[in-house]
């Protein structure tokens, strides 16, 4: 399905600012923070969750001040829709996390599955530690099967894009967040 230019257009146009681009790299800075303080001497295995991560795992890595080594997971709920189903496996953990500090770094912290269901297959594949660094974590009242050790900003429970999170496809290189008006 292709996604004419100016129906995303129409999205951003009618859509509302949450956090413009400073408050976003304010919650970033923190993060790293976070980050260095707490994994600066494990030489930690980073593992980005594409595409949402993207954007955050790129602004997060320059700031982070130890040595690490970096790969990538690919798995969705989403694709081009609005709610999540059922978990789509694209490119899994590799072996290379036996005995490792694993640092999984995702966009967002929604109803938790996703970042579950990597945290229970990367601690099956050996690793030593599981930490996990979510951008935003979405307040939606409902009980999550995990929570992120390091959360950029918490958020509301409305559909979010931006800053890696994308809408119907679009919207993922904004520097800010910004919900669809209920």
């Amino acid at each position: 399905m292709t996604i004419s230019i100016q129906h995303v257009r129409d999205i951003l146009q009618q859509a509302e600012l949450l956090c413009p681009a400073e408050q976003v790299q304010a919650s970033l800075h923190k993060v790293a923070r976070q980050v260095n303080a707490a994994l600066a001497d494990t030489h930690p295995l980073v593992l980005s969750v594409m595409g949402g991560a993207v954007v955050f795992t790129g602004q997060l890595l320059p700031l982070l001040d130890f040595p690490l080594d970096f790969d990538y997971v690919h798995v969705s709920r989403y694709g081009s829709n609005r709610e999540g189903g059922q978990m789509h496996w694209k490119v899994e953990p590799r072996e290379n996390v036996r005995g490792r500090v694993v640092l999984v770094v995702d966009d967002i912290l929604d109803e938790g599955h996703t970042l579950a269901a990597l945290r229970q297959r990367v601690m099956e594949l050996g690793a030593s530690q599981f930490y996990s660094a979510v951008f935003a974590d979405k307040r939606h009242g409902r009980a999550k099967p995990i929570h992120a050790d390091f959360v950029g900003m918490e958020l509301p429970d409305r559909f979010v894009f931006g800053y890696g999170m994308d809408i119907e496809g679009a919207w993922r290189n904004l520097p800010a967040i910004y919900a669809v008006k209920a």
